[in-house]
């Protein structure tokens, strides 16, 4: 593997400066711009490298968005008024900020689900994996106080209905609450709290995604096939040829992100929000922003109390139940590793895990939908099947398949199907 320092930069300047503050150095340890890479990574790859820009565009355009939204209730609403019809360009850049909120969650989902499949939780990966889940929770926790900042009437039942889960939380639950408002309901201090850590939490987000790409660069990206790289014959450097091929992804994902924003740049949000908020009117149905959708549909759908049946003994209430598995649902991707009994990385070799996880990738669908829509009706049953689904394929069905599936040779080395599928 070829050493950064055995090529320093040809620019006298930057030769000048790499010896003085070996800068460069420090970003293509992590970077890995000349790091060799296994020669069959496929389109499903170039959604790492996505986030990764989504996150550059909401940083920059989020920085150029507080310097004219107020965070005050009275004012903050026609703030974002303003910047929409007064300041230059404002409208641009709002509507980046706020659909870029949804193709960075695009893209994440999409690079999270093809980690599921290509087992890219498994050993040497399990802290890189760990370091992608941190990113999402901070992505989730960035966006729903995002959703807050323009005070209109989904913002601000959004923010009363989530902050009030924590209230389920026995003992402190209600201190919790009271520390997040800044009071005794959603106003003025909740706003400023929430206007403060949504600056924030984007910078810590790429401290960790530093960390991310670091502990990429110690384990290893990864490949299709799920076996080690084994000689030379298994790499090709990463610039020119995965540069050349993420910049055609990015043209493609920018070239739909565009035509969001110029043509339909309401189409992911809820018409609620461009009403001011309104302590006294309670909207017809409070539906938070869609990816957010799977996971309050597996809230919504823990309707039971758990405790001793024919009696009024009740050990975990249904709200606290929802609650837990809300979170649940996010954090058993952090024992993946473990729960993963199976030798074999990829899904590619995996026959039954492959129904198995295409069900996975329905159910999620099948859950954005349900956490849409109104808790009557057929709605709440197809939540709580889907629930079942969802947990039992972490917690049954990953752990059994380890032990009782049969699965397909590995290839000797990831050149022979590279070079066999060519000839």
């Amino acid at each position: 593997m070829a050493e950064w320092n055995a090529a320093k930069p040809k620019n006298a300047v930057a030769a000048w400066v790499e010896e003085r503050l070996p800068i460069l150095s420090l970003v293509n340890n992590v970077v890995g711009v000349d790091t060799p890479t296994p020669r069959n990574l496929n389109y499903w790859w170039n959604f790492g490298s996505l986030a990764g820009l989504m996150l550059v565009v909401q940083i920059i355009s989020g920085v150029v968005l507080a310097m004219h939204y107020t965070p005050h209730t009275s004012l903050a609403f026609d703030s974002v008024e303003r910047i929409m019809r007064d300041v230059n360009y404002g409208w641009l850049i709002r509507y980046m900020h706020a659909n870029g909120a949804s193709f960075f969650f695009i893209a994440v989902y999409t690079h999270i689900f093809r980690g599921l499949y290509y087992g890219s939780y498994k050993a040497p990966r399990e802290l890189l994996w760990m370091l992608g889940v941190v990113i999402f929770l901070l992505m989730m926790a960035t966006a729903f106080m995002g959703y807050v900042l323009p005070w209109g009437q989904m913002s601000f039942w959004g923010a009363t209905v989530i902050t009030n889960l924590f209230s389920a939380i026995p003992l402190v639950g209600d201190s919790i609450v009271t520390l997040l408002w800044g009071g005794f309901s959603v106003d003025n201090p909740t706003l400023n709290r929430f206007f403060s850590l949504h600056y924030l939490l984007p910078f810590v987000i790429a401290g960790v995604v530093i960390l991310h790409l670091w502990a990429k660069k110690i384990s290893d990206s990864g490949n299709p096939l799920g076996i080690d790289v084994k000689s030379n014959a298994d790499q090709i450097p990463f610039h020119p040829f995965y540069t050349i091929k993420d910049a055609f992804g990015a043209g493609v994902f920018f070239f739909v992100f565009a035509a969001f924003i110029f043509y339909m740049p309401n189409a992911l949000g809820h018409p609620d929000n461009y009403i001011p908020a309104d302590p006294m009117v309670t909207p017809a149905s409070i539906v938070p922003e869609w990816y957010f959708l799977p996971f309050y549909a597996i809230l919504r759908s823990i309707t039971f109390d758990i405790g001793i049946p024919f009696t009024d003994i009740v050990f975990i209430p249904a709200k606290l139940l929802g609650v837990l598995a809300m979170f649940a649902s996010i954090l058993v991707w952090l024992f993946l590793p473990w729960l993963d009994t199976s030798k074999v990385r990829s899904g590619k070799f995996r026959p039954t895990f492959r129904w198995f996880f295409l069900f996975l990738v329905i159910d999620m669908f099948v859950l954005t939908v349900v956490g849409g829509k109104k808790p009557e009706g057929i709605w709440p049953l197809v939540g709580l099947i889907g629930t079942a689904y969802y947990f039992a394929y972490f917690f049954v069905i990953l752990p059994l398949l380890g032990k009782i599936e049969k699965t397909l040779p590995l290839p000797e080395s990831i050149a022979n199907p590279v070079v066999k599928a060519a000839e």
